[in-house]
């Protein structure tokens, strides 16, 4: 199942859009260096989302993402780790991830909102629970 431009929308619009239990970040299971965090969010809308977040300080990178349990990924913010686009434009360390019916969430954004860097985890969360953005 895919959700429509108009759906994806009105998710990330929806201000009552909160993480619904606390955050453990735990070792990667597949014995990477990494560190990571599921945990379900909760709306009055009651969308199918959680949210996860994956820490490697070993290479430098952050990662938060909006997962749509029918859609997969919706919306994500990558720090530290450089983004190659369908149309061969690379994008730099910093970038966010969204929905568009065209390309689901293949393409990625330079946001001017975020000032986070990858070595601060649990800084910019927020920023993809809300959009935090002006869009491209």
């Amino acid at each position: 199942m895919t959700i429509t431009q108009q759906e994806f929308e009105g998710i990330l619009s929806d201000d009552t859009k909160e993480v619904a239990q606390d955050l453990i970040w735990r070792d990667d299971e597949d014995h990477s260096p990494a560190r990571e965090f599921r945990a379900a969010v909760a709306s009055e809308a009651g969308y199918p989302l959680f949210v996860v977040g994956r820490y490697t300080s070993v290479v430098g990178t952050l990662s938060y993402a909006l997962i749509h349990r029918a859609a997969g990924r919706i919306f994500a913010l990558d720090l530290g780790a450089d983004h190659h686009n369908l149309d061969c434009n690379r994008i730099g360390e910093k970038h966010k991830h969204r929905w568009t019916d065209g390309f689901r969430d293949k393409q990625a954004y330079v946001p001017e909102d975020i000032t986070a860097s990858w070595d601060r985890p649990g800084g910019s969360l927020g920023a993809v629970l809300h959009g935090g953005e002006n869009s491209p």
